[in-house]
């Protein structure tokens, strides 16, 4: 693992009019990394990722990504990142050859090159019969494959993937597994988002748990298991305070009697 850590996060801090949503984040991620990043419902997970990502500008404290500062040039950050958002509105008029030379010619690629690597990625998904058909005929699957190839389009040093497994089938499931190890093993830096813990487990080899805008947690899954449970989603229920389900389903069975 390189020393030099790839983000650094010092104080973040995010208000909401008087309602404090990060209390002070601090952070080192390195090259490598696959970040499963959980918490929550309005726990700060999004509000982290939209800053890391550039979609939110006015914070407190300090991001820097590659050794640049988000808050003096965010745009030189955007070029590294590849960001697959939970609730993508993808323009589905176009096929998927316009919808990525679009995206691909945000990032200022080249042309040649745009075109060969998007009909590439488009063939490995298993759309490539679909490259010149509207969008508006996919499933929310193939959709959601467009959605992880614009991701990673322009070959970024820093992935983030906010519930990507949204929609695809089983098959697919497994490949985008794959993908993200090999990707590490690439060098790769990935933020792995999601609610689905036991991929969660598998995906990542570290760990962050945020909780009312604070980091309650932050290691391998072996690590935390050995401290406080033996599953991801036990761990997750007894350190935000959740770890008696059982009132909860006895009310909804209950609703029925």
């Amino acid at each position: 693992m390189s020393e030099t850590p790839l983000i650094q996060i010092r104080d973040l801090r995010k208000f909401y009019g008087d309602k404090e949503v990060l209390k002070g984040i601090n952070l080192d991620v390195y090259p490598g990394q696959v970040i499963g990043y959980i918490g929550p419902n309005g726990a700060g997970k999004s509000t982290t990722v939209k800053i890391l990502t550039g979609l939110i500008p006015d914070f407190k404290g300090e991001v820097i990504v590659n050794g640049i500062s988000m808050a003096e040039n965010p745009l030189e950050i955007k070029k590294l990142i590849g960001y697959v958002p939970e609730n993508a509105e993808i323009y589905d008029v176009l096929t998927p050859m316009e919808y990525l030379d679009f995206i691909g010619k945000l990032y200022g690629m080249e042309q040649n090159a745009l075109t060969e690597r998007a009909e590439k990625l488009l063939t490995a998904f298993s759309l490539g019969t679909n490259i010149n058909d509207r969008m508006d005929t996919f499933s929310k699957g193939m959709k959601q494959k467009v959605l992880l190839i614009a991701g990673i389009i322009n070959n970024p040093k820093i992935i983030v993937l906010d519930e990507p497994l949204s929609g695809l089938d089983a098959n697919a499931v497994i490949m985008i597994k794959e993908l993200i190890l090999r990707l590490s093993q690439e060098g790769k830096t990935i933020f792995y988002c999601s609610h689905m813990m036991d991929v969660v487990e598998k995906v990542s080899d570290r760990i962050l748990l945020i909780n009312k805008g604070e980091i309650i947690a932050d290691g391998s899954f072996e690590s935390l298991k050995q401290n406080h449970s033996d599953t991801l989603e036990r761990i997750f229920s007894k350190l935000t305070g959740r770890e008696d389900q059982s009132s909860e389903t006895d009310a909804i069975i209950n609703a029925f009697d």
